[in-house]
């Protein structure tokens, strides 16, 4: 989907098509103002709000994350995951809005029933992704899939008013790196043929599985393009980068993927983290911090409760104030997805983590994963650590928050 948040904002802010706007952050006082009439006599129709009414990014003040911006914001630099107060100093007349993500999900939901409804089979990729398999689609092999593409493009379009960009290729590889070819609205067809004209000439970080840090290492080794990467040998590559991973980087620069579209998946973990607008201590923070951690557990008991899941391995993660990281999980005997379960054991591997630091990020996280339909009496049971013995609380801690 094409710049999908800001997109879905579009529909309800029609006045800010063609404007340069980021969404990001959490929510503000400035947010709920700009629903109100300026007589304070009650709420406003979103689509009539004046454009000089909205907030913009150079009075945005705090630590929040871009999670996506309209194309037009992107021509000065803007991008998802960058800093909003960076991306102040490149785009200050950028209009800012949060994230709303129950009508993110709306329209996540609809778009992909549109799909499956053409084409059932379909992986699910994230909030505003897909990879769909033509092959037995009537009608999939017209043109190299155009024609198909375009149908779904119009379907989506028709059912949601939002548009989105389709890679049609041989694999789920280079179908992913087309589907960036044409941004936004556009359909890029490749076939095995095109390889050294289209795919090597990228760079090694369009292949979906190279990471900023293997990006660094082979930059450091003189490979910036996949056409670079497929030109090693495959036994040099296993060297630098050990047996598993030098042979698929190998394969996947030859654009081979044999991976198939898995229609069903299970997840093996669900988590929810924030980043403060201003580093927190766990002694004089104290109540933000916890009400803070007890909505976190609450939103990953939602997620759990509305998928059907349940977990025994419940963890934490902290950001200090230096970047430096901390993780802590602790495994109980029967699944859950009941909160305050989730908050008691999530609060006892706090107790293993240094507080006595400023902190800027703060998650937690459920995994080992079941359905709730293979444990119906899962929930609410009474807590109950594994056979794994816990660490000792560190007694230079702050008090749990």
């Amino acid at each position: 989907m094409d710049a999908f948040f800001a997109s879905v904002e579009l529909l309800r802010y029609p006045q800010l098509k063609c404007l340069p706007v980021v969404i990001g952050g959490g929510r503000r006082k400035v947010d709920d103002w700009l629903l109100q009439s300026p007589d304070g006599t009650g709420p406003r129709e979103p689509r009539f709000i004046p454009v000089a009414d909205f907030p913009l990014l150079k009075d945005y003040v705090g630590r929040g994350v871009i999670t996506t911006a309209t194309y037009a914001a992107r021509q000065f630099g803007v991008g998802s995951a960058m800093g909003m107060m960076k991306a102040a100093r490149l785009c200050p007349q950028a209009i800012v809005l949060p994230v709303d993500f129950d009508e993110v999900r709306k329209y996540s939901r609809l778009f992909k029933r549109t799909i499956t409804e053409i084409a059932p089979v379909m992986q699910d990729r994230g909030v505003d992704e897909v990879y769909i398999d033509f092959t037995d689609v009537p009608g999939g092999q017209r043109e190299g899939g155009r024609v198909l593409a375009r149908l779904i493009q119009k379907s989506i379009f028709d059912a949601t008013g939002l548009t989105c960009s389709i890679g049609v290729a041989p694999n789920r590889l280079l179908a992913k790196m087309a589907s960036e070819f044409n941004k936004p609205n556009g359909i890029s067809i490749v076939y095995a043929e095109d390889l050294q004209a289209r795919i090597w000439p990228l760079h090694v970080r369009k292949i979906n599985g190279i990471g900023p840090k293997a990006g660094e290492k082979l930059a450091r080794l003189g490979i910036e393009t996949i056409g670079q990467l497929a030109a090693q040998d495959a036994q040099w590559l296993m060297g630098h980068f050990g047996k598993s991973t030098g042979a698929w980087m190998h394969r996947v620069a030859w654009g081979q993927d044999d991976s198939p579209v898995v229609t069903e998946s299970e997840p093996v973990s669900m988590s929810r983290e924030t980043t403060f607008e201003r580093d927190l201590h766990a002694v004089r923070d104290k109540a933000e911090l916890s009400r803070i951690f007890s909505d976190l557990c609450q939103r990953v008991a939602e997620d759990l409760q509305r998928k059907g899941y349940v977990g025994k391995t419940i963890g934490i993660k902290l950001r200090y104030d230096d970047f430096r990281m901390a993780t802590r999980d602790q495994t109980i005997a029967e699944p859950t997805h009941d909160a305050a379960t989730i908050r008691r054991v999530a609060g006892l591997c706090l107790k293993r983590v240094p507080l006595d630091q400023r902190l800027r990020l703060l998650g937690v996280r459920v995994g080992a994963l079941v359905r709730l339909s293979e444990h119906p009496q899962a929930g609410s049971e009474p807590v109950s650590a594994s056979s794994r013995p816990a660490r000792k609380a560190d007694p230079h801690t702050a008090p749990l928050f």
